[in-house]
């Protein structure tokens, strides 16, 4: 599927707004994701690259896909501070430009929601991993209120949300579309988090090819 990235507005809201946002906590839910990770990592949708600073020394290197200009922009000027060797590349989920079992680890941050294809983007991100490989993931998913999950999909579906949010679908089930894509799971925190820019619960944790 081939598909072409645009959100130049959005793009600059985020890039503006987003400071608010770590420093209401997602700066803390950053480094719980990223801690630990080592060997050569994949970041997909690095956005303005909020994990960059957040890499522990043991990665020795970040591969950072982001597809939407603007944003790609600000995140090649954050690997430029980053405190390992980050490489910026601009390519989409499912049909990223690299070879079975080429990486450590895959990281999935604030991303899974926009893609266009979930199960695609999750079946790009495992073929890369090499066996045992992890994937650590940090999004915002579907409430478990029926009634705030249904009014979530009705704006997925009429097109509402993701018109103006990017792309971003805050309805998805992600934890269960990380499994049916075959990770093993080993560990999920889910939490209520005011400070995004969505308004849902989110989910953190690992799962392991």
């Amino acid at each position: 599927m081939s598909y072409d990235v645009h959100h130049p507005l959005f793009g600059r809201l985020y890039a503006r707004f987003s400071p608010k946002t770590e420093a209401r906590g997602g700066a803390e839910h950053r480094r719980e994701l990223l801690a630990d990770l080592r060997g050569r990592v994949l970041e997909l949708g690095a956005g303005n690259g909020l994990n960059f600073p957040y890499y522990p020394a043991a990665v020795t290197e970040v591969v950072a896909v982001e597809p939407e200009d603007y944003l790609r922009a600000r995140a090649d000027g954050a690997a430029q501070t980053a405190p390992v060797r980050v490489t910026i590349v601009d390519a989409v989920a499912d049909q990223l430009p690299f070879p079975d079992g080429s990486f450590d680890a895959a990281v999935a941050s604030l991303v899974l929601c926009s893609v266009p294809d979930q199960a695609s983007a999750l079946c790009e991100l495992r073929r890369v991993l090499r066996p045992g490989g992890e994937l650590r993931f940090y999004e915002h998913v579907r409430p478990n209120n029926p009634r705030t999950a249904a009014v979530w999909q009705r704006a997925d579906q009429w097109n509402i949300y993701p018109r103006i949010a990017g792309g971003c679908h805050a309805a998805r089930d992600t934890e269960r579309a990380i499994r049916d894509a075959g990770f093993d799971v080993e560990r999920c925190r889910r939490f209520p988090f005011k400070g995004g820019p969505v308004a849902a619960p989110h989910i953190l944790g690992i799962a392991r090819r």
